[in-house]
């Protein structure tokens, strides 16, 4: 359907698209020869009589012609016509064609927004399964499939744009993969053992002292043993990657001069984002990741990838032509009735269309080619519920979610679900079946609400610190169903948490619009920096209670990189844009006499955790007594040395005692042996004032130990001092104490 408005705005028409171009002038055809349907993607191999080339298939149900384009060091581009169609898929096998070559697509088909179809061959369009990407997306208008600045913004995306995107765009790479991991050992932690460590691989690397400077912010700068030292001292078994397939940025960041520096807007699921790597992009962006992924294995450390398969660059109608809405927008894309609008259950524009199986094969190909491949060990999955949804509602049994759950690859990694999206019904914390675990955001509350002494009673934080099992004690899941967190990316830094009260985001240009206003943070009586020694005192103190009570809590515990060091964004709690200071790393923290020794807290409550099976159950407690001397796995405690009653879990407080029973943990060792570990009594008192608190005699204790007490600034290895049962100790203002049952 072609209108008025459409012929009137046709700009600078492309070359003919029916004939391979050098500069303008048509060549003859080069051969291409029949190849495979099978694998999707650009696959280098060994052809008939032994001609070594690439075949090249590409999934495009309702394209009328698909051309591969070719492109040499200086950009020339040949365009080579795929004329054999199998189940949907336009294929070749192209002989000649080598790894290093850049290449990308241009699919022809009609051009009829108004029922979702946006073929238009001016665009050279992205290969989904592009190994590796060279180049950067910038986004001038010869981009857009549609007349970006069409004077009439409510038809804009219905005028197509007849500009060639090519010399604006970046190109697939042909990678050659013979790499069989055969010399990687995973270290196949098991989840009750994981502690997870959140971090940006720029940002994590870029001001690092002992990293060489043409290595920093890249895959090579984590995998450089300066960066591996930190990790491995910290004591952390697992790095959460922000996104790394390669990803776009948007177009009004472009314009204030910003950047996407989170990663949350992915166009190419198999590629590692090439500005990340320091060896090349045409190809070495590969081998990169993967020396990274083993320096990281050597050292026991996994590798999981923040991944978001829940919406792509494209953004909705009036976004780029850069991949998917190209090749096929109504295949690719959950559009609304009226089909000219993209469906949007993410807030970014456009939602991927995971029922339909090319759509759901695209997504599972990826997954396992990142674990077979490229060697990661698990994903956490950006707005799952959005991957979870059938043809509108949230539905646990989704085709995404079977298909994983029977993949013999995939049901064997780390699946991390972050359980909820923007569209109605989209909350769905502790409602992902048993394979996955998942970010609780009911632990991060409580526990922030509990120490600024705004939680009403304690029931909430006694569910949080002994595993949610309100949330997970169901369908066969365990504890470690629950990723317990505190920060995140996205949000405060824990040193922000307790030094500001509103959100300071005016670097982003939204006037402050941008970012959470309620954060259930506590300045501790000043906003941002001061110079105030009792303020920053108390900030510290808070710092340390936040890390102490998620190390001790039942569940598996995730960092944010930089939290250990008292890392600040200056109040900014959306800081997606700024690839700047504000969001790396401040490694001068570590040398830092006032934050050296949060560091040296945390790691050292890392190792407690690593050698105390108490600390991370495999299943939840019973709270019931299995011995006659009454002794329970897990009990409760008042100021006054009482079990808790129902009455006072209703109740006002600001102090809990926590009892674990290293007696009563149900299992056995990997000998079939019971597993027994020292008994541990933890204090939580949030007050400002001094607390007494009555430490419980037998059958729990006869005495205990002091380990940790975070109302001092260095923390000793050896214990402190020992109290009788019994007897009444003095709980400093908002501390936290870890008693070990002594003898």
């Amino acid at each position: 359907m072609t209108s008025a408005a459409e012929q009137q705005g046709a700009r600078a028409r492309a070359p003919r698209a029916d004939a391979p171009v050098v500069n303008g002038t048509a060549l003859p055809v080069p051969a291409a020869w029949p190849g495979s349907s099978t694998p999707l993607g650009a696959r280098f191999r060994v052809g008939p009589d032994g001609v070594a080339g690439t075949n090249f298939a590409l999934w495009a149900a309702g394209a009328e012609a698909v051309r591969l384009c070719l492109f040499d060091e200086q950009g020339r581009e040949t365009r080579i016509p795929l004329t054999e169609l199998t189940h949907e898929i336009w294929h070749g096998f192209v002989p000649g064609v080598l790894p290093g070559q850049r290449y990308g697509y241009r699919v022809d088909g009609r051009w009829d927004p108004w029922t979702g179809a946006r073929w238009n061959p001016a665009k050279l369009l992205l290969d989904p399964y592009a190994r590796a990407v060279d180049g950067e997306f910038g986004l001038p208008p010869e981009v857009y499939g549609h007349v970006r600045d069409w004077p009439d913004q409510q038809v804009a995306d219905t005028v197509r744009d007849d500009r060639d995107s090519a010399p604006h765009v970046p190109k697939g790479v042909v990678v050659h993969d013979d790499d069989d991991w055969s010399d990687d050992h995973r270290p196949k932690t098991p989840w009750a053992d994981s502690v997870i460590y959140e971090l940006h691989v720029r940002g994590f690397t870029r001001l690092h002292p002992g990293i060489p400077a043409e290595l920093r912010g890249t895959y090579a700068g984590l995998a450089h043993p300066a960066a591996v030292e930190h990790l491995v001292n910290l004591g952390v078994t697992a790095v959460e990657l922000l996104p790394v397939h390669q990803f776009a940025h948007e177009d009004h960041l472009l314009k204030r001069g910003l950047r996407n520096y989170w990663g949350y807007n992915s166009i190419g699921y198999f590629a590692p984002h090439a500005a990340y790597a320091a060896s090349g992009t045409t190809g070495q962006q590969v081998g990169e990741f993967k020396r990274m992924v083993r320096a990281l294995h050597a050292a026991g450390i996994e590798v999981v990838l923040d991944v978001v398969y829940n919406h792509t660059a494209e953004a909705g109608e009036l976004g780029p032509t850069l991949s998917l809405k190209g090749i096929d927008n109504r295949g690719y894309y959950r559009l609304q009735d009226d089909a000219r609008r993209f469906a949007d259950y993410t807030g970014c524009g456009n939602t991927l269309h995971v029922v339909r199986p090319h759509v759901l094969r695209l997504i599972t190909d990826s997954l396992r080619y990142w674990v077979t491949e490229m060697g990661v060990d698990g994903f956490r999955f950006d707005l799952a519920a959005a991957l979870a949804r059938s043809m509108h509602d949230v539905d646990m049994l989704s085709p995404f979610l079977a298909v994983i759950a029977q993949d013999p690859v995939l049901r064997r990694v780390k699946l991390i679900a972050e359980p909820w999206d923007v569209g109605s019904g989209g909350y769905q914390v502790g409602a992902f079946p048993p394979l996955w675990t998942e970010w609780n955001d009911h632990y991060r509350d409580a526990v922030r609400d509990f120490w600024r002494g705004a939680l009403p009673d304690v029931r909430d934080l006694g569910y949080r610190l002994s595993g949610s099992s309100d949330l997970y004690a169901w369908g066969g899941r365990r504890p470690y169903a629950s990723v317990n967190f505190i920060t995140a990316h996205d949000g405060y830094t824990l040193r922000d948490l307790v030094s500001y009260q509103a959100k300071h985001n005016e670097a982003n240009g939204e006037n402050n619009r941008d970012g959470a206003g309620d954060n259930r943070s506590w300045n501790c009586g000043a906003e941002g920096e001061t110079a105030d020694e009792d303020v920053r005192a108390l900030r510290r103190r808070q710092l340390r209670n936040l890390l102490t009570t998620l190390l001790l809590s039942t569940g598996v515990p995730m960092l944010v990189a930089g939290d250990e060091l008292g890392r600040t964004q200056r109040g900014n709690n959306n800081a997606y844009c700024q690839d700047n200071e504000i969001s790396w790393l401040d490694w001068t923290l570590l040398d830092d006499p006032d934050w050296r020794p949060l560091f040296d807290l945390t790691s050292r409550l890392i190792r407690l955790r690593h050698r105390h099976p108490v600390l991370r159950r495999r299943a939840f407690f019973s709270g019931r007594a299995h011995s006659a001397d009454g002794l329970r796995d897990l009990a409760w405690f008042t100021a006054q040395g009482e079990e808790m009653t129902e009455g006072d879990w209703y109740a006002p407080a600001a102090t809990l005692g926590m009892y674990l029973s290293g007696r009563d943990i149900p299992g056995r060792d990997e000998r079939g042996a019971p597993v027994l570990d020292d008994s541990f009594l933890t204090v939580l008192h949030a007050g400002d004032r001094p607390a007494q608190f009555l430490l419980p005699g037998p059958p729990w204790a006869e005495r205990y130990e002091v380990l940790v007490d975070t109302s001092r600034e260095a923390q000793e290895e050896a214990p402190g001092a020992v109290h009788e049962a019994g007897t009444a100790i003095t709980v400093p203002p908002r501390t936290v104490l870890l008693l070990r049952v002594a003898g």
